[in-house]
């Protein structure tokens, strides 16, 4: 897709990745939508882009702001919709309140099906559209200490794939990207430390912008970015039995981080 000619919905534009990804797309020449729960982040998120951007405050975990949000889209006349919006939860399952996993999943799922749902007859009519969900490693590669994150962006991915492949005879791209660890303010002290303890590596926002601007480019369906974790989100699928015994082994970190957190 050129994005000099793209009108992009982009949710949770005013967390890391998402002001990161609204520069790289302003720079390609696209007009953005911008969508996040912070009225005043997304005043600055603006103010810093110029250009033709607007933005909208919506918390999408609500149905209501999900009609509002798709309202304003097909206003704006949106062709590329980036479901970014997300939240993570460390800890230990049964240690979570079931309240902050039920928003876990609601943000990180649930959230971006409504609101493609709600748009999707919109960009069917348009001439060339697209559609990004932007998962996870831990959605192919599920991780103790993140087992309601890792499900919902488990589905999220299996969404897009089944979506993909639904509307292989339109015009519509369904694109999924699982970045790895990104150096966000998302990520809590517990999580930095276990990342450190565990030698994981850690993406800018800046370079997955970048990866997630070339994927809609190329419209490649899914992208997994970063090396060794592509590898072992293969492994995963192939041989999961191997990877069982690779995580048990870093299992009583997970569980030192996890109870500190």
């Amino acid at each position: 897709m050129q994005l000099n000619n793209a009108r992009i919905l982009l949710t949770g534009a005013t967390g890391g990745l998402g002001q990161a990804l609204a520069l790289a797309l302003a720079e390609q020449g696209a007009a953005l939508l911008l969508a996040g729960r912070d009225p005043a982040r997304l005043a600055d998120c603006v103010v810093g882009l110029g250009g033709n951007v607007q933005s909208l405050c919506a918390d999408l975990t609500h149905p209501e702001a999900i009609e509002t949000t798709a309202a304003a889209a097909r206003e704006f006349g949106v062709n590329v919709l980036i479901n970014n919006a997300g939240i993570n939860a460390f800890g230990l399952y049964e240690s979570q309140n079931w309240s902050a996993i039920q928003q876990v999943i609601m943000t990180n799922l649930l959230a971006p099906m409504q609101l493609t749902h709600a748009l999707l007859p919109w960009l069917k009519a348009q001439e060339k559209a697209a559609i990004v969900n932007i998962g996870s490693t831990f959605g192919s590669l599920p991780f103790p200490g993140f087992t309601a994150y890792s499900s919902a962006k488990a589905g999220l991915r299996g969404f897009s794939q089944a979506l993909r492949r639904e509307l292989a005879d339109s015009a519509v791209e369904v694109v999924h990207v699982a970045p790895r660890t990104i150096a966000t303010a998302l990520n809590s002290d517990a999580v930095n430390a276990l990342n450190r303890d565990l030698g994981n590596h850690a993406d800018t926002p800046q370079a997955v912008a970048r990866q997630i601007v070339q994927a809609l480019h190329t419209g490649r369906g899914e992208r997994h970015f970063g090396f060794p974790e592509r590898l072992f989100a293969w492994l995963n699928g192939c041989a999961p039995g191997l990877i069982d015994q690779g995580l048990k082994a870093k299992l009583a970190i997970v569980k030192r981080h996890a109870a500190q957190r």
